[in-house]
Formats: structure tokens, C-alpha cells, sequence
């Protein structure tokens, strides 16, 4: 308990402060997560309605493929990734290793599975409540999915949160192609497994405090702003 309490205060102390590491840390580990929830929505939000209208052959297989991807080790990912980007790789030439721009592209990777599912299943159920009408309407096939992907705007918003929540813990696929270096790529997350493997708990648990914190503001934030829960739509 002695651990928590010292951690409580070390975050409390490095917050009341402004802390320049902590400040620096926290707005990386914010560009990087928001970059790739952005990018991997920009993707995934389509997809996810495309596949909830579309009928082809192996559709079934595609959405459960779908499916199984959004359980990825991050680890694989991040080592994948790493290879590509290595100087023996394909794309070594653009020297994106140890960059945070390598740490937002191996989190698309990771968060656009998981956003694309979410949103086939919202848009999945919005298709079956607007068909009638919008076949009758006789739209095309964009327009649909432009209608479908702004009613159900709020739904999908849960599933950017959810790529955000997912992106935001992310250590595996960070280390990997990040390097944890001081200054460059060190986010909330690997510099917390720093500060455990050199033994310093209180620490390690003042910045998971300040993580923590950080993913519940911006996710009211968002929710502020989106004007989703408010009264009257329960």
C-alpha cells in the first residue's frame, strides 16, 4: 500500500509542478495515439460500413478475419514493422526507425482492425433499420454510406474511444520500433517499464496515474464535445 500512496504523491507532485519530462512525455504519448486513431478511423470507418453493405462472395470470411485480426500481438506487429523499417528492409531508406512516425504506423496497424469491427457492427445494425428507405430513395452506394457514417456518428466515436483506449496503453509495438529513446520517442508507457525494471515503483506508479488520467480527460473531452449522454438521450 506504501507503493500506491508514494505513487499517488509522486504523480500529484510531478502534475503540481509541470514537470518538463512528464509535460514532454505526455504530449508525445497525445500525438502519437491521437495521429494514429485518426489515420487507423480514417481507414477503418469506411471499412467497417463498406463491409456492413457490400455483399460479395467470402464476405463471411473477410469479417471474421476482420475479427480475429483486432486480437494482434503487438508484439508481432511492432517486430513486423520493425522489419520493414529496418535499413535491410523494403522502406529503410526513409529512415522511419526509432521515429515516432514508426510508432504511429505500427498502431494503425494495431487500432484499425479494432475500429473497423466496431464500426461493421454498428453500421450493421443501422443498414437494417435504413434499408428500405434508402433503397427507395434510390441513392448510390456513397451516398448510403455517407448517411449511415453520419447517423451513426455517435456509435462510431465509441469505437475511435476505443482504438484511443487501446493506443493510448500500447507498450509492446512502442518498444519495438520506438527504442524508448530519452528526448525522442519515450511515451507514458515505456517509460514506465523503465522505471520498473530500475526499481523505482513510485515513480513508475506516478506516471500510470498520469496515464490514466490523461485517457479519462480526453475522453470526456470528447464526449463533451460530441454532446453524446446528455440529457434526453439516455
Amino acid at each position: 500500500m506504501s507503493d500506491i500512496f508514494e505513487g499517488l504523491r509522486a504523480a500529484f507532485w510531478l502534475i503540481f509542478t509541470l514537470d518538463a519530462d512528464l509535460i514532454e512525455i505526455s504530449l508525445r504519448s497525445l500525438y502519437v495515439t491521437t495521429s494514429a486513431v485518426l489515420i487507423a478511423s480514417f481507414i477503418g470507418l469506411p471499412l467497417g460500413c463498406w463491409l456492413a453493405l457490400r455483399r460479395f462472395r467470402y464476405r463471411r470470411t473477410v469479417i471474421a478475419i476482420l475479427n480475429a485480426l483486432m486480437g494482434l500481438p503487438p508484439v508481432v506487429v511492432g517486430l513486423i514493422v520493425y522489419l520493414l523499417l529496418s535499413r535491410s528492409g523494403p522502406f529503410g531508406v526513409f529512415g522511419l526507425l526509432f521515429t515516432p512516425t514508426a510508432m504511429i504506423i505500427a498502431q494503425v496497424i494495431i487500432l484499425t482492425p479494432l475500429i473497423a469491427s466496431i464500426a461493421h457492427q454498428a453500421i450493421r445494425d443501422l443498414w437494417a433499420e435504413y434499408h428500405d428507405l434508402l433503397i427507395s430513395l434510390n441513392t448510390s452506394r456513397f451516398q448510403r454510406m455517407g448517411t449511415l457514417l453520419w447517423d451513426g456518428r455517435r456509435a462510431l466515436l465509441t469505437a475511435s474511444l476505443a482504438g484511443f483506449g487501446r493506443g493510448i496503453g500500447e507498450v509492446g509495438a512502442i518498444m519495438i520500433v520506438g527504442g524508448n529513446i530519452d528526448h525522442v520517442t519515450r511515451v507514458l508507457t515505456t517509460a514506465i517499464a523503465l522505471e520498473t525494471g530500475k526499481g523505482d515503483f513510485a515513480l513508475a506508479l506516478g506516471l500510470g496515474f498520469v496515464l490514466i488520467f490523461l485517457a479519462i480527460v480526453v475522453n470526456l473531452a470528447i464526449h463533451r464535445v460530441s454532446g453524446t449522454e446528455v440529457r434526453g438521450r439516455w
